[in-house]
């Protein structure tokens, strides 16, 4: 089985880690990457039958929750949030849509510019009872507190992981409706 390097140029499609299983999608003129779930630099063209489910231990190790914290205690405004990091930057989104797109695409609401993320990854569908998220037939899968889901309604302190991402739904009109008086 060929194995291809971080940093060559594979052609498009779906590789796997060899080391964890963690999948990536490239397009043709990208860059084979580090393995986001475990930092490994080999992997092997995947197949579409694949059924491996990766590894994603790594994927949820506390390295510095301090910062989610720091994110709840600044919110000022009633709302649903979905709050993520990248390196030092720290993003927090309002849900104001029944709608929000997330993937790699132009036209995404929730734009992640990653080989990991498909364009068209997940929606996160805000209703008047509930938010839920769905998997929008992307190739790595959206998972929910460490499980791969289809579709799943969301609570207040859910991570959801999107390619190398993790996405933290904060909801502070419920937990507040919900605290005693």
């Amino acid at each position: 089985m060929q194995t291809y390097l971080t940093g060559t140029l594979a052609g498009a499609g779906s590789f796997r880690c060899s080391s964890c299983g963690f999948h990536v999608a490239l397009q043709a003129l990208d860059q084979m990457p580090e393995c986001p779930n475990c930092g490994e630099r080999h992997f092997a063209r995947a197949s579409m039958f694949d059924v491996a489910e990766p590894d994603q231990s790594s994927l949820h190790d506390d390295e510095d929750a301090g910062w989610l914290d720091g994110v709840r205690d600044g919110l000022t405004e009633p709302g649903q949030f979905l709050a993520f990091r990248d390196g030092e930057r720290v993003s927090v989104l309002p849900l104001l849509r029944e709608w929000t797109r997330i993937g790699r695409s132009l036209t995404a609401d929730i734009r992640l510019d990653d080989p990991t993320v498909s364009r068209r990854h997940a929606l996160v569908c805000h209703q008047e009872d509930r938010v839920r998220v769905l998997d929008d037939r992307s190739l790595n899968g959206t998972c929910v507190n460490g499980e791969r889901v289809e579709w799943h309604d969301l609570a207040d302190g859910d991570e959801l992981v999107v390619g190398r991402y993790r996405l933290h739904y904060l909801d502070n009109v419920r937990v507040e409706a919900g605290s005693p008086a």
